[in-house]
């Protein structure tokens, strides 16, 4: 089963995008670090994420916390300031997409951690600084998908 972690994300909208995401396609979702908004059944609900039962979700309190959990599993750190392209990387059904908070990214020092697994999704030089957090977990699940199950 693919995974997919979120770094501190800021904004509700974005963070239920993806756990739809998640629920649509068996995908794990690990929250990290602290979030801009509550997990309270009120706060999901006023959010109208009325499938948030539905998702296979882990809450780490850390990035060191997540790193001990997913020990010996592939991270695949998602930043605009890596060289290799997602297309590039040979997806394994058990492999975690790491994705940053909206307006801070992925810390350096996990980016350093996992260099060798540091990947982007390429852009137009100079119009937009990053895609929405939602848009790219989207973009690189479904390549992930796609190399495996053939989605």
């Amino acid at each position: 089963m693919f995974q997919i972690a979120l770094w501190e994300p800021e904004i509700p909208p974005n963070t239920g995008n993806v756990a739809r995401l998640c629920v649509a396609t068996g995908t794990r979702l690990h929250l990290v670090g602290r979030l801009g908004f509550r997990l309270d059944d009120r706060s999901l609900r006023r959010a109208g994420l009325d499938y948030w039962h539905d998702l296979d979700l882990k809450r780490h309190a850390t990035l060191a916390e997540f790193e001990s959990a997913l020990a010996g599993g592939r991270l695949f750190a998602f930043t605009a300031r890596a060289g290799i392209p997602y297309t590039e990387v040979k997806y394994e059904p058990s492999d975690c997409l790491v994705f940053g908070g909206e307006s801070h990214g992925l810390p350096e020092e996990f980016l350093g951690r996992h260099a060798v697994r540091t990947v982007r999704i390429p852009m137009l030089g100079g119009k937009v600084r990053s895609l929405n957090l939602a848009t790219a977990v989207g973009i690189a699940l479904y390549e992930a998908l796609r190399q495996v199950h053939g989605w």
